[in-house]
């Protein structure tokens, strides 16, 4: 093979690859990927949109197939794959993606499931109504042509658009280096926007966000918070979060299901209802019965039926449904689009009034053509009333003539006249020279002198052009009354843990020797009174239940430890465990010191400044500290109540005052002492005498009470009666209290006693881990010095060791 080495050249192979990187990436930034800020669209929209101008696809006309369209977009504009034209092309009619779609389709052109569209030979398509308002006016010099690739014919540079497309119908591409996401927004709201800052170039974001109140999607939803939307709309950059719509219905028997009728912009129907079936199937979504999707021509229908019949469960699963699946999703924005052929960023103002310049163009260019049709319409009319003037001597002189040319001359040169008025005079037939003919002409003379003067009077006149331009955009918009789709709010709720979760009783146990769980309570059956129970848990043969609790997995608790210190826990960082194993060691959640336990728990809502704590200690010392002084807890917790180092603690009790406190000892004494008369301390203090001991006893727990209370008693083996408090009258701090229960060596000494009320279940546990549940109703209601009946039945080498309740829900 022959090469000419003198036509060789030498280049350095980084500057070539540079300089063709960067003709790659200008030819994708201007010829592929970004919008004109001026029409909104992108030159292969632009070219479909001609091209199917130039084949007469109009609204009112029928369809054609879209292969027709594609053949005709690529051979005359756009020479690139036929793929890329009828992807595009199936984009414009599809009313999920676009908020006015600017084709109308027929056939499949794709669904919001993910659907592609058939292929071109079996769709068909023409123009929609609205890009009508895209293309008007393109036949009278409002925009600039150029060549097509060819040279063979020509296409617009931008389109003469009264319809603000770019915000309209939003924008997203990537080019080399940027990208570009524009959202769509409501075309009412539009219109008022320009017609603000048209009145009111100085209009700032805040005012016309009074009008434009933000992205409208073609999908509807819900968009949180108007932080993000007021940064894109003043920098250009911004987010978002969009939400689904949940509807609850409740059909005519009584059966509840949550229906999502609206989904975040550019989700995917199908994914997402199968992210709802991944979380069925792996539990993280309970109460789901039934999974539907009914989705039909009139919308978007998911239905979830549900167990229950509940506002709480539906709530729940609602939250469940935003918080883990793409039901709720974050939307970014970068308002990026060609000014002039350069990509630049920028903010709705800015981008309104690119649109407003482009219309005075549009609006001006059109002027000046009507103008100088209406001009050259008047000067022929002008000519040809001279020759209805002259009639005879006009069609004398062209009777006269040899030829044409020699009859135009004459009358140019008789009349005055130019070879346009003298070859009108020509073409003119013999019919014009009637009198309604001639009366015609002279009130369309007449009617082109008025026009001319409005022209002119236009192109004089900045604030008339502004005026049409308000004018048609109002005309546009009546035709087009579209109502907002998305819905825009200022805040939800943020959701944690607790709101994905059911609310439920745990049982929480903890051992000698630090090893907690928790268990839901209804793996507990209800048994008659006597019976043995079930074991809660698995204990080494030195180990022994201490605590036995229940709260709400929703609950925060404060654990006290029987050294004075308090520790800030949630119900759900208490590890779940099965009903027999032995749990974790505490040591894994909270940083104990050696010999230290949890001794007591108080479930809080709020840090409330009228509600105290109350303290008492295993040698008789009470304490009352407000509650709010415990509000700052850190991960190391803090120092609840000074403990001497013979003393512990061993009851912590959540009260206001005006309220009473019991406090009852192992021998089964009982103190009620007001709490008006404890004095208030500070967090690190000891406290006063709340009781005085007899020989051997010792505090066992506190309960706030009031006369209308019954109060449970239970012993250590397995009895338990309930005892009305009116019967426990209100003594002095530091008195030896009242007899509560008779003890005798059949019932052991006292194991615990809690406040109850009609419809608890009650929870007993022994050293062993042996759980009985049993409902109040079989316990009878005793006086004071009565011994009671049994509770449960115990082993000879086990004991009762705590009791708790479940209250109604």
């Amino acid at each position: 093979m022959y090469i000419d080495k003198e036509k060789i050249q030498n280049v350095n192979v980084e500057d070539e690859m540079k300089q063709a990187y960067l003709d790659y990436a200008m030819s994708t930034i201007m010829g592929r990927a970004l919008p004109d800020v001026r029409d909104g669209l992108k030159p292969v929209q632009r070219r479909i949109l001609y091209g199917m101008q130039e084949l007469g696809l109009r609204y009112n006309k029928p369809t054609r197939k879209s292969v027709k369209v594609v053949g005709e977009v690529m051979g005359n504009y756009h020479p690139h794959g036929d793929a890329a034209i009828y992807d595009a092309l199936a984009r414009l009619t599809q009313p999920f993606t676009y908020n006015v779609p600017l084709l109308d389709g027929q056939g499949n052109f794709g669904s919001i499931d993910g659907d592609r569209p058939a292929a071109a030979r079996y769709t068909e398509v023409r123009l929609a109504r609205i890009s009508e308002y895209i293309l008007q006016d393109l036949d009278k010099e409002t925009v600039d042509f150029r060549p097509n690739f060819d040279n063979s014919t020509k296409e617009p540079v931008v389109m003469p658009t009264l319809v603000p497309n770019l915000l309209l119908n939003g924008s997203a591409g990537i080019a080399v280096g940027m990208a570009t996401e524009i959202p769509s927004h409501n075309l009412n709201e539009l219109i008022e926007g320009l017609k603000l800052l048209i009145d009111n170039p100085d209009t700032d974001t805040k005012a016309l966000m009074g009008v434009i109140n933000g992205p409208d999607f073609p999908t509807s939803g819900v968009i949180v918070g108007r932080k993000g939307i007021y940064d894109v709309y003043t920098t250009g950059r911004g987010k978002i979060l969009i939400r689904g719509k949940i509807i609850k219905e409740v059909n005519s028997k009584g059966k509840v299901s949550l229906v999502i009728t609206e989904i975040p912009y550019k989700e995917n129907k199908t994914k997402l209802i199968e992210s709802i079936v991944e979380l069925i199937k792996n539990g993280k979504l309970d109460g789901v019965r039934d999974l539907r999707d009914e989705t039909d021509r009139n919308g978007i229908r998911i239905v979830l039926e549900l167990k229950s019949k509940e506002d709480h469960d539906a709530e729940i699963i609602s939250n469940n449904l935003f918080k883990r699946t793409r039901l709720e999703s974050s939307y970014s924005m970068i308002f990026l689009a060609l000014v002039n052929g350069i990509p630049k960023t920028m903010g709705l103002k800015t981008i309104l009034g690119h649109f407003i310049e482009h219309r005075k163009e549009v609006v001006t260019r059109r002027t000046k053509y009507l103008l100088r049709k209406a001009e050259e319409r008047a000067h022929i009319l002008e000519g040809l009333k001279i020759a209805l003037a002259n009639i005879d001597e006009v069609v004398d002189i062209i009777k006269k003539a040899d030829d044409v040319n020699e009859a135009r001359s004459k009358l140019m040169e008789r009349f005055l006249l130019s070879a346009i008025q003298a070859q009108a005079i020509l073409d003119m037939r013999l019919q014009k020279i009637t009198s309604l003919e001639v009366r015609k002409l002279e009130e369309e003379y007449l009617e082109l002198i008025k026009k001319i003067a409005y022209y002119k009077s236009v192109l004089n006149s900045e604030s008339l052009v502004l005026q049409i331009i308000k004018e048609e955009l109002d005309e546009f918009g009546s035709k087009f009354n579209i109502p907002r789709k998305t819905q825009i709010i200022d805040k939800v709720k943020e959701l944690n843990d607790l709101d994905l979760i059911q609310e439920e009783d745990m049982i929480i146990t903890i051992t000698n020797r630090g090893f907690i769980k928790r268990v839901p309570e209804s793996v507990y059956k209800t048994q008659r009174r006597g019976g043995k129970g079930l074991s809660a848990l698995s204990t080494i043969d030195d180990d022994f239940v201490r605590k036995l609790f229940l709260a709400s997995n929703h609950d925060m608790l404060l654990m006290f430890t029987n050294k004075g210190r308090v520790y800030a826990l949630n119900t759900l960082d208490i590890p779940e465990r099965s009903r027999t194993a032995r749990g974790s060691s505490v040591a894994n959640i909270l940083t104990l010191e050696k010999d230290e336990y949890l001794c007591d728990y108080i479930p809080v809502k709020g840090f409330n400044e009228d509600e105290f704590l109350i303290f008492a200690t295993r040698r008789g010392v009470i304490k009352k500290t407000r509650l709010s002084d415990y509000a700052n807890i850190n991960k190391r917790g803090l120092i609840a109540i000074n403990i001497r180092d013979d003393d512990h603690l061993v009851s912590v009790i959540n009260a206001k005052n005006g309220q009473s406190v019991m406090l009852y000892t192992k021998k089964a004494l009982a103190i009620r002492v007001n709490i008006d008369t404890i004095r208030e301390q500070g967090r690190a203090t000891q406290g006063v005498k709340g009781v005085t001991l007899g020989k051997d006893d010792y505090v066992i727990s506190a309960e706030g009470i009031s006369d209308h209370d019954t109060i449970l008693f239970i012993s250590e083996k397995g009895f338990s009666k309930r005892t009305k408090a009116a019967e426990f009258k209100i003594q002095n701090r530091g008195g030896k209290g009242l007899i509560a229960m008779k003890l005798t060596p059949k019932t052991g000494r006292l194991a615990g006693a809690l406040v109850v009320s009609d419809g608890d279940d009650l929870f007993g546990i022994t050293q062993k881990g042996q759980i009985v549940r049993v409902k109040l109703e079989e316990i009878k209601i005793q006086g004071r010095s009565t011994m009671g009946v049994k509770f449960i039945s115990l082993h000879d080498d086990d004991l009762l060791r705590d009791i708790s309740r479940c209250m109604e829900r």
